[in-house]
This record gives C-alpha cells, sequence and structure tokens, in this order.
C-alpha cells in the first residue's frame, strides 16, 4: 500500500461525522461474519488515532504486514459505499446515476421494455436536472437496446434517439468549449492576478475571442450558460472591468434564481456567484449594496436547498469571512479586529485539508491589511511574513508582489528603520524577478528609500509630493491595480492631515452616498 493511499484512507475516516461512523458499523453489521471482521477492526482502530501509525495498527489488530495493503484497500471502497447510501449524500447526480445503473442490471437480466422505461424516465430527470452528460450516457444504452432488439417501444423511436443525441452534442461541444475557456481564464488569473501591462490585457483578449465558441444564446440551457458567464466574468476580473464582473455576476444569480431547482445540484456554483458579485461591488465601492447582498447570502446558506456537508461549510466560511473583512475596509471599520481574526484563525485550522494555500494567504493579506489600518503593525507584518516566507506559494504573484510592498510601508511606520533599506534591496530584487516593477512600486521604493534622510520639517511636504506623484494614476488603466490591493492614498492623507488612515477611509466612505 502506497503512503498516499494510505494517508487517503486516513483523512476519510476522520472526515466522517459520529452519524456517518455509527451507519458504517450498521452497514458493515448487517452481515453478521462481518462483526469480527478485519477491515472493522482496522477502521476502528484507525478511528481512534490522531495520526496514522502503521506500528499500532499491526500492534492492536490481527492483521499482518503482508495483509494490510489489501485491507486498506477494502475498508476505503466499504467506507465509501456507506457514505453513498447515507440520506445526506444523495444528491440528485447520485440518485440518477443509481436509477441508470438499476436501468443496465434490467438490461443484462433480459428485460429490455423493463429497462427502457425506466432509462426514459431517468433521462427526462436528467435533462430537467441539467446533467447532460449523463443524459447522453442514457440515450447510449437506449440505443443500444433498440438496436440490438426489435422491442416496438414507440413509432419512429430510432429518429426520436438521433435527434435528442444531435441536440446534446451541440450543446455539449459548445460547453466543453466555455468551460475550457473559463478555466484558461481562471489560471491565468490564479498565476499573475490582474493584467499588469497592455500587452497582457491584449493577450488575455486575443484568449478569449480565440476560445469563445460560436453559438446562439436562445438554444443555450443552463449548463451552456452558467460557463459563458464564468468566462466572461474571468476576462472582466483579469482586464479590471469591474463593471462587467457586476454585469455577469448578475446574470449568474438570476440563472440560478430562474432555475432554483438546481441550486441544490450546484451548490458550489451558486456560493461562487455570490461571492463574485460581492468581490465586484467591492471593487466597485458600493457598500450599501455589498453589505445587503452579503446579508442576503448568509440567509441563503440556511435554505434547505444548499446542502449541509462538510464541501459547502468550508467554502462558506471562505466566502464570509472573505467578505465580512472587505465590509470593515470599505467602511474604515479597522478597530476591534482581534475577535474577527481569531474566528478566522481557528476556522482556517478546521477546514485546512479543504482550503488551498492561496486562499489561506489571501485572508493573511486581508488580516494584515486590517492590523494596518489599525495603526497595529507589528501584527501585520507577522502575517505578512506567512505569505512571504511561503516557499511553496506559486499563485497570485502580485499578492506576492504587494505583501511586500505592505511590508515596508509597515516597518517603516513601527519604527523599525533598521531593517528598511535591507528590505527595500530584497523587495526592489523580488519585483524585478517577477516583471512586477511599475511606476506605483517604484514611487513608493523611491520614496522609502530617501526617507532615513528627510528632514523631520520637511516629512509632511515629502508625503504630499509622493500623495500628488501617486493621484495621477488613480485611473490609469493598469496602474491603477496597486490601489486594489493597498490604499496608499488614504494612508499618505492620513500622515499629511495626522489622522488615522481608517478615519480618512470611514469620511470618504460616507461621502460616496450609493
Amino acid at each position: 500500500m502506497t503512503n498516499e493511499l494510505s494517508d487517503n484512507l486516513f483523512s476519510l475516516i476522520q472526515s466522517l461525522s459520529p452519524s456517518e461512523k455509527r451507519q458504517f458499523s450498521l452497514y458493515v453489521g448487517r452481515i453478521g461474519v462481518n462483526t469480527d471482521s478485519k477491515f472493522l477492526n482496522l477502521f476502528k482502530v484507525m478511528s481512534k488515532l490522531k495520526k496514522y501509525d502503521e506500528d499500532v495498527i499491526l500492534k492492536n489488530t490481527k492483521i499482518s504486514k503482508r495483509q494490510l495493503s489489501n485491507v486498506k484497500a477494502h475498508l476505503y471502497r466499504q467506507i465509501l459505499i456507506s457514505l453513498r447510501l447515507n440520506p445526506s449524500h444523495q444528491s440528485m447526480p447520485v440518485q440518477i446515476r443509481e436509477q441508470l445503473d438499476f436501468a443496465i442490471i434490467l438490461y443484462r437480466k433480459g428485460l429490455y421494455k423493463q429497462s427502457l422505461k425506466l432509462l426514459d424516465k431517468v433521462k427526462s430527470t436528467a435533462l430537467y436536472y441539467e446533467e447532460k452528460n449523463i443524459a447522453y450516457e442514457i440515450l447510449d444504452w437506449e440505443k443500444i437496446i433498440e438496436s440490438q432488439y426489435i422491442t416496438r417501444s414507440i413509432h419512429n423511436r430510432a429518429e426520436t434517439l438521433i435527434n435528442q443525441t444531435e441536440e446534446l452534442t451541440e450543446l455539449s461541444v459548445v460547453a466543453s468549449k466555455l468551460s475550457n475557456l473559463s478555466l484558461h481564464l481562471y489560471a491565468i488569473f490564479l498565476k499573475m492576478g490582474y493584467a499588469r501591462t497592455e500587452a497582457e490585457a491584449i493577450q488575455v483578449k486575443e484568449d478569449f475571442q480565440r476560445g469563445l465558441p460560436e453559438y446562439k444564446f436562445s438554444d443555450l440551457g443552463f449548463r451552456e450558460k452558467l460557463w459563458l458567464y464564468k468566462a466572461y466574468l474571468w476576462y472582466s476580473f483579469i482586464t479590471q472591468d469591474f463593471l462587467a464582473c457586476f454585469r455577469y455576476a448578475s446574470k449568474w444569480i438570476e440563472l440560478f434564481n430562474d432555475n432554483k431547482h438546481l441550486i441544490a445540484v450546484h451548490p458550489v456554483s451558486y456560493l461562487k456567484g455570490n461571492h463574485y458579485l460581492l468581490e465586484a461591488l467591492f471593487y466597485l465601492n458600493h457598500a450599501t449594496l455589498f453589505e445587503k447582498v452579503l446579508k442576503d447570502l448568509e440567509t441563503s446558506l440556511k435554505d434547505p436547498r444548499v446542502p449541509d456537508d462538510d464541501n459547502i461549510a468550508a467554502l462558506s466560511f471562505l466566502y464570509l469571512y472573505s467578505n465580512k473583512l472587505n465590509l470593515r475596509f470599505m467602511k474604515g471599520e479597522f478597530a476591534d479586529g482581534d475577535g474577527l481574526v481569531e474566528k478566522i484563525q481557528k476556522k482556517i485550522k478546521k477546514y485546512r485539508s479543504r482550503i488551498d494555500e492561496h486562499h489561506i494567504m489571501v485572508f493573511y493579506y486581508k488580516i494584515a491589511c486590517l492590523y494596518f489600518g489599525n495603526g497595529e503593525n507589528k501584527k501585520s507584518i507577522d502575517f505578512l511574513k506567512k505569505i512571504i516566507n511561503n516557499k511553496d506559494l506559486e499563485m497570485r504573484e502580485d499578492l506576492m508582489c504587494f505583501a511586500r510592498i505592505l511590508n515596508l510601508v509597515a516597518h517603516y511606520e513601527a519604527g523599525l528603520d533598521y531593517h528598511l533599506e535591507r528590505l527595500i534591496k530584497s523587495t526592489y530584487k523580488f519585483l524585478i524577478r517577477m516583471n512586477d516593477l511599475h511606476e506605483v512600486q517604484l514611487e513608493m521604493i523611491k520614496f522609502l528609500r530617501n526617507l532615513p534622510d528627510v528632514s523631520p520639517l520637511e516629512i509632511k511636504n515629502e508625503f504630499r509630493q509622493l500623495h500628488a506623484t501617486l493621484k495621477q494614476y488613480e485611473d490609469h488603466p493598469f496602474e491603477r491595480r496597486a490601489f486594489l490591493y493597498l490604499d496608499i492614498i488614504s494612508w499618505l492623507e492620513s500622515k499629511i492631515e495626522n489622522k488615522p488612515v481608517g478615519k480618512i477611509i470611514s469620511e470618504k466612505a460616507q461621502q460616496v452616498i450609493r
């Protein structure tokens, strides 16, 4: 047995709830001979372990080292079968697949008419719930039976099956191309973030236009429209067209509102759509609507149509708390953040195995910004170090770059000047290596490098000069991305006006009546 499978089995057992463990014991115990079986004993021992330990397993079971591999594999399969029978995991796609399995069994028993009747029924269900890949497979089985046996099921049966297959094939090609395009754009965003130069924006536009298939909108179903909106949304995010982001995220949510029966089938996409709508509103600085959508999202998580499982729980934490931090930034409410940060850290620990490193680092950056906004610079530096020292993070190069910029500013604010020159040099080299040394970053580094030589009497004048220089980049199509990560303008205004940066942002938020 490989270490990977050992880890997989242990992780699976650790993920089981008490009710799922009880069900497994009942499932195994339905056959008396299983009550003292080796795989059940292995399950009992592994359930009590805090970490995988093969020596403890061999010592507390009658399994030999040679048998262990096979027993693990058998146990893994039995747990999955038990989970599949659990009502909480009986999602519509699983139920449709189960009915298809029953129809295939009937076919192999020679009960062709019964099989066709069940296939036709489950095909209608699959199409209603937009499970078109399964519907296509069902059509294949229908054609196999019709082509091998004279069933006399209905008149023009062959033509009906051919037309249905051709229609699904055309939609499948469109959906496949749109899903490929969406995934390609998402990969670009994870790698580099927002377009940094005109050349990058042109390249993304060319990729988008090349990957976009020909289609007639009126022919598209739910699945095809969902992939279409996802592709347009990612393209809009990368090119910083946040109004278009809002438009396509809204269409995404409207699609689910028009097909409420599909929320339970695609709960992850439903939650993601709400999250991206909030992201767009955050960048558009639409605080009032943002707060309403966030409350609606919290309410929707209690909707019985949204499954209550481990995956949804992890995503709910991710989207809710990320946007709770964003709401604080929009309102300039940086004080008393310790309670929120403590909750986030506990939940990161709880869901660590289900949340990727990229999203955890985004949380750390937002927490660092929260503490920086409240003047708690050493706490901010602690969280920034988690990003800067993460050697395994290969995504969001822009996040790593701006973490270093904020780290410089936080060191200056914390009075840790003796580190500044070394940090400036390492940050400068890093930005060059990442091809991310643009005007805003360059001006910030020049400013911080010269600060130790500036007279205290001239310091405010230096802040004013930098403010005037950076202000011209606020609406620049590519330089403005710097302000999406770090509100340098508000920080400079706080230094000029001798006010906390949170108060500056709060005053700006109150002026913008949305």
